[in-house]
């Protein structure tokens, strides 16, 4: 049972603080190169910004303070916030303050969220795009690498040899099969979403036989003993206590399809996350390039927070 968490507790945090000190460098007056060629207008506009952005932050620091149950929930969060302000902070003092990195290089804070919201449109269609490509190749790993693994993990025999060839073709980088793609496929979209297909397959497929093998063979036994027929026994037993394993699988493939996916939009594709990143990289246009490397990153994090919850679900009989 947990303990009712103190009204002090809940507000008095040094993320509360760390905020307050973002909010006092801003008093600070801006770097003289950060002057030269721009209006004292467009420097507080781009803080402006910055301050909104760390504000909205601390007023859901606050809402989840007074509303959280979980301690480790309230801890959690507020130290997210806190790694939140340490990161602004250290970055408005190294740019707009400093001047200690290079302006080019390295935008403030604010120019960079003024970016994104003036982005947020063809933001939103490259995301679109870069979640379709995963899922078109993530889905189809799944489809045929779950009942192949199913297939082979039940044979000992098969499924030894069936494990060795998986992870000597696995441990082959999928961006090498690019030239071939380009020269076998139609487009180039293809091509991308036949690299997240190889890249997630053999994880799927090793983490299912993998799962098969480890089922305590008792069970089986039993089911058999009960005139289980044999989709039955793959289907309603088998799958189900290979379930864990086959999750652990999904979860390194969707890790691996993300690393990938800026690889396989850079080189064959004329949208998305990593095609946005490189054509402003190309461009040297590096305030948008930010953009976009953060946008990847939170994308990255909600697929996986709720890959999370979906895996929790699936196995909450555990």
């Amino acid at each position: 049972m947990n303990k009712k968490i103190p009204l002090k507790q809940r507000l008095f945090r040094i993320s509360h603080l760390l905020f307050a000190v973002f909010l006092l460098i801003q008093i600070l007056p801006p770097a003289m190169s950060k002057i030269r060629g721009k209006t004292e207008l467009a420097i507080a506009d781009s803080a402006v910004h910055a301050v909104v952005f760390m504000a909205a932050v601390e007023i859901m620091l606050i809402a989840v303070s007074l509303t959280v149950k979980k301690r480790e929930t309230l801890v959690l969060f507020s130290d997210v916030s806190a790694f939140v302000y340490i990161v602004f902070i250290a970055w408005t003092l190294a740019t707009a303050k400093f001047n200690f990195i290079s302006e080019q290089l390295f935008p403030p804070p604010g120019i960079v969220l003024r970016q994104v919201i003036t982005d947020v449109t063809p933001l939103l269609g490259h995301i679109s795009a870069s979640l379709l490509l995963i899922a078109k190749g993530f889905s189809l790993a799944c489809v045929t690498a779950i009942p192949l693994g199913l297939v082979f993990g039940s044979s000992a025999r098969f499924g030894t040899a069936a494990s060795m060839v998986s992870k000597f073709i696995g441990a082959i980088p999928p961006v090498v099969y690019i030239p071939y793609g380009i020269a076998l496929l139609p487009t180039f979209k293809t091509v991308s979403a036949m690299v997240i297909f190889l890249a997630s397959f053999w994880p799927i497929f090793g983490g299912t036989m993998n799962g098969i093998m480890l089922i305590d063979r008792n069970i089986v036994n039993s089911a058999r003993t009960l005139g289980v027929r044999r989709v039955s026994m793959l289907f309603d037993i088998t799958l189900n206590a290979a379930l864990p394993q086959i999750l652990l699988g999904a979860s390194q493939a969707l890790t691996v399809s993300f690393i990938l996916l800026t690889s396989a939009e850079m080189i064959a594709a004329r949208n998305g996350l990593g095609y946005y990143v490189k054509n402003y990289s190309d461009l040297g246009n590096y305030t948008r390039t930010i953009v976009g490397v953060i946008v990847i990153g939170i994308v990255i994090s909600l697929v996986f927070f709720a890959f999370n919850r979906l895996q929790r679900f699936l196995l909450r009989w555990k």
